[in-house]
């Protein structure tokens, strides 16, 4: 059995365990699905609740302090030289815990043989995440004091000898998030800011850290978004990145449009800037993902 299905067999087993617990007998469901629509966030290339690419305070799954959320997404970014897909799933518990699993899987197309790693090689790595929210409501409360959350991502790259050839000094690692997320509902914007403590190149994808020593370091995401409509939402978000093995590694950058289609589809489409990846600069292009959340 791989990794990959170890994982979701573990994560599937964690799913059925809540819902077959004493309070699913209970009157009142354990999926109530009662968050406002768009609350939730949608998943970030991560696999935790946020934008694309920055995460927020938020929780996943529609459900409120009285039960459980599920989601799970499939992301796609087109770039001029490479190719990104992610899927994974998440369980959100009394819009309080969030537990996250994502698998990311990064085609290096063209740029693979010319690295001299083949044709096509496609670099693979699970993110296992994990968010309490510590105080505040993203909506209600206090119309200043922010819902703030801290979580981790623990990172497993399966291409440890590319890693090390790029000079990463390892191929695991963990990052830690704490983050801030207000929706100001009178006018409809969102603000969200989150500083991470990472030593992840490429989020990852290129190991953790470098031989020549360097490390961890602080790291910051912002997004701002305005709510069109009850299911429309339009905005922007930054995210600064370390540069540890001196490839010229850019901070991200996109613009997007998050649609909630159903009550619980939501489609997201952004232009998303990656800047320079393994020394192939101007990485630009379509971003699109799609969540099912309940």
């Amino acid at each position: 059995m791989t990794r990959t299905n170890r994982s979701l067999l573990l994560f599937t087993a964690a799913l059925v365990s809540l819902l077959s617990s004493p309070a699913a007998a209970e009157n009142e469901p354990l999926l109530d699905g009662d968050k406002l629509l768009l609350t939730n966030g949608v998943s970030t290339v991560e696999g935790s609740s946020g934008g694309g690419i920055a995460t927020w305070a938020t929780i996943s799954g529609m459900e409120t302090d009285r039960g459980i959320g599920i989601s799970g997404h499939a992301t796609l970014i087109e770039l001029p030289n490479f190719g990104w897909r992610s899927y994974g799933a998440s369980i959100g518990i009394a819009n309080r815990i969030e537990l996250s699993y994502t698998r990311q899987e990064f085609d290096t197309r063209d740029v693979g043989a010319a690295l001299g790693i083949g044709q096509g090689y496609v670099l693979n790595q699970d993110v296992y995440g994990a968010k309490v929210r510590l105080l505040g409501d993203l909506v209600y409360g206090e119309p200043l004091l922010p819902q703030v959350s801290i979580g981790v991502q623990h990172k497993r790259s399966d291409d440890g000898p590319v890693a090390a050839a790029v000079g990463a000094a390892t191929d695991e690692s963990t990052d830690f998030v704490l983050s801030a997320t207000k929706l100001l509902l009178a006018h409809s914007v969102l603000v969200s800011a989150a500083a991470r403590y990472t030593e992840a190149n490429q989020g990852g994808l290129l190991g953790y850290g470098s031989a020549a020593g360097k490390g961890y370091s602080l790291q910051f995401e912002g997004s701002l978004a305005y709510q069109l409509s009850r299911r429309a939402v339009v905005g922007t978000e930054f995210r600064t990145k370390p540069d540890n093995l001196g490839l010229g590694e850019d901070d991200w950058f996109d613009v997007f449009a998050a649609y909630a289609v159903t009550d619980n589809v939501t489609v997201t489409a952004a232009y998303a800037d990656l800047g320079s990846i393994a020394t192939f600069e101007d990485q630009r292009g379509a971003y699109l993902s799609a969540q099912l959340a309940f």
